[in-house]
């Protein structure tokens, strides 16, 4: 027999190994059964909690940006037109802020009163913006608190200029021209030589609105129970302004106190012939909290329970025949047992991501239409994260019943298997929705739970201060880099199991012998 031949009957054993695997698992009432259980399971759970979710007034509507991401947009704005091209440049001589403590856990009050300070993402600038709408495209240069310049524009997008604080190197020079669709920031230290910090492209109007602005977001502390914030503000001083008015004010995104006139926590200017001291509070940011509103991945909280039951069924899947030997009702006793392993892991991880895909995208359409007719948001996410998140769940499934397989293939007893399977996958991930951050994301790196990550659908931001833990729907971990984690897990529990088949295996021939 020649070598081709040599593996094409080798395929075509291995194909007959897997049709047999395959009619064996169809076979199986149980094994069936614990497949559609992990399907009702997945799905279940999100519906039921998307009937029984209303509302109640608490949900304030989402803001959505120029790129379709949720954002917030609150400011203060010393503004005024410019038609088509020109450039605003100013002196930033000095940023002062107050900071208000939340009050400690466990009482009820005020807090304490404000003291003076500065958020490290407290900013003030020159911005050029399509109008004063909320969520409206923009470009901005400005100085942060602890961060140095920026140049950000549409929320997301953020390029940072030479280091160092307003403290450290004030005052601080800042300029930003318009060319047509070319927006075009830079800095300086005198205002003689500057450094251009960024080009960006941009479709605006003819008219805009340029002038500028301050913002002081509330930042989070962990005060060892949980996360509070801290309200803030803050006040840049500007002159040497090249523009002239008439200027406009607006305290863009204010909110409104209960009695429906009152403003909270406003923004001001004192102007003094070209020196303006604008305060305000806010943020220009994207949106890194949920605000009350719903995440996509929270539809799927039935897949916790749904992989309890892939991995039972992945255990019985093995132990059943391994009663008889791994290989029994599939192929003779000389039959390779790597290759019957290998045989049923494919034809469970087929199953798996097909029901799993069927029941994820099941899952997630019904709560989307159930929580929408019920007044309730979802944060907006772009096409290609919903499809990571449907697609990387089902593989989430798959990849778990493959590890589990091998670990039972591994251990060969059931309630060995299905407890290392669960300590090992479930309940690390339980344990980091409970634990202390630091301790959340250790078990969400080190483990296989680490999988978790590929249905995170928040993006963190590195200019923007939040609450990035797994209790708000933050890994440490990327998506695809968590869900490598997990994969290399089951490589690693699949290539011993092969290794100690083969051992196994090859005893048993010397033993004849």
């Amino acid at each position: 027999m020649t070598f081709k031949q040599t593996i094409n009957t080798e395929a075509d054993g291995f194909a007959k190994l897997v049709r047999a695997e395959w009619t064996n698992f169809l076979k199986n009432r149980g094994l069936v059964i614990g497949i559609v259980s992990a399907v009702l399971l997945i799905m279940l759970p999100g519906l039921f909690i998307s009937v029984t979710s209303s509302n109640g007034g608490g949900s304030p509507p989402i803001l959505v940006g120029p790129d379709g991401e949720a954002v917030t947009d609150k400011f203060y704005f010393v503004h005024r037109s410019l038609t088509r091209d020109g450039s605003i440049t100013v002196r930033l001589t000095s940023m002062t802020g107050r900071i208000k403590e939340p009050p400690p856990s466990g009482t009820i009050g005020p807090g304490p009163n404000p003291v003076p300070g500065m958020v490290p993402w407290a900013k003030a600038g020159v911005m050029i913006k399509d109008g004063v709408r909320q969520g409206a495209p923009y470009v901005a240069v400005m100085v942060t608190a602890e961060h140095g310049v920026h140049m950000q524009h549409n929320f997301t997008h953020d390029t940072a200029s030479r280091p160092g604080g307003v403290l450290e190197n004030s005052p601080r020079w800042l300029r930003l021209t318009r060319e047509g669709d070319m927006l075009i920031g830079y800095e300086s230290f005198d205002g003689k030589q500057w450094i251009k910090i960024d080009t960006v492209q941009m479709d605006l109007p003819d008219i805009v609105q340029i002038g500028m602005f301050a913002a002081s977001p509330g930042d989070l502390r962990f005060d060892g129970v949980g996360y509070a914030a801290r309200f803030s503000e803050v006040t840049a001083v500007f002159d040497q302004v090249n523009l002239h008015g008439p200027w406009s004010r607006d305290d863009v995104g204010v909110d409104i106190e209960p009695d429906g006139k009152t403003l909270h926590h406003p923004g001001r200017v004192e102007e003094s012939g070209s020196r303006f001291a604008v305060t305000g509070v806010g943020d220009i940011a994207p949106q890194t909290g949920t605000n009350g509103n719903w995440r996509i991945e929270q539809f799927l909280i039935g897949v916790l329970f749904g992989l309890i039951a892939v991995i039972i069924v992945a255990v019985l899947f093995v132990t059943t025949d391994n009663r008889r030997g791994l290989t029994r009702n599939t192929q003779p006793a000389s039959t390779r047992q790597d290759r019957v392993l290998a045989a049923k892991a494919i034809v469970l991880g087929t199953v798996t991501f097909v029901v799993g895909l069927a029941a994820v995208i099941v899952t997630v359409s019904l709560c989307r239409q159930i929580l929408l007719s019920n007044g309730i948001q979802i944060l907006p996410i772009t096409l290609f994260t919903e499809l990571r998140v449907i697609l990387g769940t089902a593989a989430l499934l798959a990849v778990v019943a493959i590890f589990s397989l091998a670990l039972a293939a591994l251990f060969r007893r059931r309630i060995v298997a299905v407890i290392a399977s669960i300590a090992a996958v479930v309940l690390p991930y339980i344990l980091a929705n409970v634990l202390h951050p630091g301790a959340s994301q250790w078990l969400l790196k080190l483990t296989p739970a680490a999988g978790f990550a590929i249905h995170q659908s928040l993006t963190e931001y590195p200019q923007v201060i939040g609450a990035y833990v797994p209790q708000m729907g933050y890994y440490p971990l990327t998506p695809w880099a968590g869900f490598a984690v997990l994969c290399g897990y089951t490589a690693l529990a699949f290539g011993l199991t092969v290794f100690m088949l083969q051992r196994e295996q090859l005893r048993q021939v010397f033993t004849r012998i």
